[in-house]
């Protein structure tokens, strides 16, 4: 008679995960400046989009940026694990796996691609698979790690969801979507930048090569002066070249101004509470200044909709 060895076996593990922890692995604050920016994209398209597959198309971006999100934890586990600001994600907390992460955020980019592709059109759906690409592969499992300028390259993938919602509406491509792109693109770095600042310490003790850690805080507010220049000047070049209305332009002076000025105010005060200050105050005014912009797209919209009624 064979006695059985209990602590040998191997029970199964009970998930502990709930339906907020789910949630977290989506990022949902990531995924709100997702799906603001993609419904900006589509309602600027010259075209009628049938409510339907307007809701199918944000949905599809929305799953798409969750999806995102929960490859990016499922990868970066025991990063997560070393840094303060990310601690408290489920992954490090042990309420979900690695495993059961991947394996959620790749059930849910197949069902939003599909469904985009399916019921909306193959070329939303293709830029779709490649933003999520993009965004898990190119930029989590290889940038981030990698170079200094990660941020810079991997930004394109959070600045991919209003060209995705414009294909979704025309099929196509076209200038607009571009530039919405390329203000997304310049705004990410001095954005991130700000925040690698401020909590260079936790990008060091995870081994993150970001610029801070690096080149060095003083290397790192030049850089961000600099994309500063560059988003100000591609934010406001729409208004001239006659792409956006003069509400729009006067708006983008105005932010952009202040974007210029809190950039200028990091790159000089570069020590003690004062330079703490300065990363804070860029970091929280860039959030304002993006979402202003895009507001102002989206209302010159919804004016130009109205005003025919008051008219008549």
């Amino acid at each position: 008679m064979s006695v059985v060895d209990h602590n040998a076996i191997e029970l199964p593990r009970i998930s502990e995960a709930e339906v907020g922890d789910y949630i977290a692995l989506l990022k949902p604050r990531v995924m709100s400046l997702v799906i603001f920016t993609a419904l900006v994209g589509l309602m600027i398209a010259p075209v009628h989009v049938h409510p339907v597959l307007a809701f199918t198309s944000i949905l599809c971006i929305a799953v798409g940026a969750g999806a995102s999100g929960a490859l990016n934890m499922a990868y970066e586990g025991d990063v997560d694990a070393l840094m303060t600001r990310t601690a408290n994600r489920p992954i490090p907390r042990g309420r979900i796996t690695q495993t059961e992460a991947a394996a959620f955020g790749i059930t849910l980019a197949f069902f939003s691609v599909m469904t985009l592709g399916i019921l909306v059109n193959w070329v939303a759906g293709a830029l779709l698979a490649f933003t999520i690409f993009f965004y898990a592969v190119v930029y989590t499992m290889w940038l981030k790690r990698w170079t200094a300028q990660n941020i810079v390259i991997g930004g394109a993938a959070g600045a991919l969801p209003p060209v995705v919602a414009w294909a979704a509406a025309t099929g196509s491509l076209s200038v607009e979507p571009i530039l919405l792109f390329l203000i997304i693109f310049f705004w990410t770095p001095p954005h991130f930048w700000a925040l690698a600042l401020f909590r260079s310490d936790d990008y060091a003790r995870a081994g993150i090569p970001m610029l801070p850690v690096v080149a060095g805080p003083d290397a790192t507010r030049l850089q961000i002066l600099l994309y500063t220049i560059v988003l100000v000047a591609i934010a406001l070049a729409p208004w001239p070249l006659g792409y956006f209305d003069a509400i729009y332009g006067v708006t983008s002076l105005v932010l952009g101004a202040g974007m210029l000025w809190l950039a200028i105010e990091v790159y000089r005060r570069r020590e003690g509470t004062a330079a703490n200050r300065a990363t804070r105050r860029l970091f929280a005014f860039s959030i304002l200044y993006l979402f202003a912009l895009f507001a102002v797209l989206l209302a010159e919209v919804v004016v130009r909709a109205i005003a025919p009624v008051f008219i008549g």
